[in-house]
């Protein structure tokens, strides 16, 4: 089966090496894309086990959009989603409320959700919990 890998989508180099830096000192395989786009044809091609995703990306909800295909791909709706973002929580939830009507199912909340800047202790506690299985 390999190393369990998780794809950290960020618009931020720094947050990218950040949290790929967490994964890969717990010992998993990080693999980072910069967008939602790159994301997805990642994610298609090489399902990763775990996916850390930011919320605000330079397109227009890049992040709340590419949530949505997660969720709403069979292919890759089971795999955990881990949200990364300045903006809160409530927030995020209500977007993704709000948009559902127009988009088609309601979308279930995600595993976990973490304002940034992230501390790397809960970082890795959120991993692990979601992780402990694959290994």
């Amino acid at each position: 089966m390999g190393i369990p890998k998780i794809l950290v989508v960020d618009d931020e180099r720094d947050m990218r090496i950040f949290v790929s830096t967490v994964a890969e000192t717990l010992g998993f395989e990080a693999i980072a894309a910069q967008d939602g786009t790159e994301a997805l044809l990642k994610a298609s091609s090489n399902p990763p086990a775990l996916v850390v995703l930011d919320v605000m990306m330079p397109k227009i909800d890049d992040g709340i959009q590419t949530y949505r295909q997660f969720r709403t791909d069979p292919s890759l709706s089971h795999i955990p989603i881990i949200m990364l973002s300045a903006i809160a929580e409530k927030t995020f939830l209500h977007s993704i409320k709000m948009l559902s009507p127009q988009q088609g199912p309601q979308l279930p909340e995600p595993e976990a959700y973490m304002e940034k800047p992230p501390d790397a202790d809960e970082l890795s506690r959120l991993i692990n919990k979601f992780l402990s299985a694959e290994t």
